[in-house]
């Protein structure tokens, strides 16, 4: 049964039509609808216009977003979603100026976040992440990539994947899993690190004969896998048909953008310490560069180059990287305004790299990332004058109303479920 809805009197609709990945000075070019509408049938935008004349009774629903702007549904394209406990006992040490490979060394940082998730049950792992996507929908986030590797070990991975199945089976939000398991390096294999990597190509056949993930990915980063270990893992994620996700120049460059572009990656993440001769590669390529201010603002670190990116013709992505240790936070609004005030991105460079540019790098800008007839209809609708304001008013939640393939799912700022 066609189930039909009308968004109307919608302020200013923006969204970006431009052909992904969208590169340099193309990533400011938004289309603006003023006094817009856009009609829903079942899961798809049937059309946008403005001005809208005609009967309403014909239509299943009708939203009056008065006074509201319209954006694409955000897509958050690095999260490391599931892991047990928290890590608030290191932020003394944080704001102290300790560095977060000396944490590590301590026992701390990733291997700290690991033992809690082994010990953690399904269902705890499974009610935390559930807890903060809800937390994601209300700041308007439709869809995410979310990353393993706090387990490091098989069984502690899958169980973190086949929760991250279970969420993307269960809760609006659509879930892009990426198997981590080289994040950092377990404790028993420190002296004997072609082991673990020799563990890790063994354990990406059984992920991919049981299809628990997309993509996979490698830290690469001075103390956690060199850039020749990160191209023997990758080699073998892209053999077995996954598409390749790469953490690196985040501290030091120590050649993993470089290993990401010889193998297509889909994304390079972080990039705070980019070489020049890796922008040029970069900005000659369809791989995103998918930056995160939020883990800067948090680590008090240097943010990533946005605007000479932007300058030399790259393909930019914004993400939270929402973790336990460097970025403990699900507003995903917040990450976007650091964006604005920090990497100096304008609001419509923005709203490209958290709609259009993320959609193209997880394999699905052909349905998803605009506002266009034929596409999901994932639409946030924000309290917000224009889409300036949006960046500008920064550290709240703009949001008024989600959808989430043509059904209502966030309204006043509450799940729709939860006042029923």
């Amino acid at each position: 049964m066609t189930k039909t809805v009308l968004i109307k009197n919608i302020e200013i609709c923006y969204t970006s039509n431009e052909n992904p990945p969208v590169k340099g000075a193309r990533m400011s070019k938004i289309d603006v609808f003023h006094n817009a509408y856009l009609i829903l049938e079942n899961d798809k935008i049937k059309e946008i216009g403005t001005n809208f004349i005609g009967s309403e009774n014909r239509f299943d629903v009708v939203y009056n977003a008065s006074g509201l702007i319209a954006i694409p549904g955000l897509i958050d394209s690095h999260t490391h979603l599931v892991f047990g406990g928290s890590r608030e006992h290191e932020f003394a040490q944080k704001i102290a100026g300790v560095p977060y490979l000396e944490i590590l060394k301590r026992g701390g940082g990733i291997l700290s976040t690991v033992e809690m998730t082994k010990k953690a049950s399904f269902d705890e792992l499974f009610l935390q992440a559930k807890k903060s996507l809800d937390e994601m929908l209300l700041f308007g986030v439709t869809t995410i990539e979310a990353k393993s590797g706090y387990g490091l070990s098989l069984d502690t991975e899958i169980k973190q994947l086949t929760v991250l199945k279970k969420l993307n089976d269960t809760h609006p939000i659509d879930i892009h899993i990426t198997y981590l398991g080289a994040h950092a390096l377990p404790k028993e294999f420190h002296n004997d690190r072609s082991a673990f990597i020799k563990q890790i190509k063994q354990d990406l056949i059984m992920i991919q004969k049981e299809g628990l993930a997309e993509f996979v990915d490698v830290f690469c980063e001075t103390g956690v896998f060199s850039a020749e270990e990160t191209r023997e893992i990758l080699i073998q994620a892209k053999e077995l048909g996954f598409g390749l996700r790469v953490h690196t120049d985040e501290i030091e460059s120590i050649g993993g953008t470089a290993v990401a572009l010889d193998l297509n990656a889909k994304t390079v993440d972080h990039l705070m310490a980019l070489k020049e001769v890796d922008m040029i590669r970069l900005a000659q390529s369809n791989t995103i560069a998918n930056l995160l201010p939020s883990t800067s603002f948090f680590l008090n670190k240097e943010y990533a180059p946005a605007r000479k990116m932007i300058e030399m013709g790259m393909a930019l992505a914004i993400s939270s990287d929402y973790n336990p240790g460097s970025t403990p936070s699900e507003n995903f609004q917040l990450t976007l305004q650091i964006a604005g005030n920090k990497l100096r991105m304008n609001p419509q460079e923005i709203l490209t790299a958290a709609t259009i540019n993320p959609a193209y790098s997880l394999n699905i800008s052909d349905h998803l990332g605009k506002l266009a007839v034929g596409y999901q209809a994932d639409i946030l609708l924000l309290e917000a004058k224009n889409l300036d304001y949006f960046i500008y008013h920064y550290g709240i939640n703009h949001t008024k109303a989600v959808f989430k393939s043509g059904e209502l799912v966030v309204d006043n700022r509450i799940r729709v479920e939860d006042s029923k």
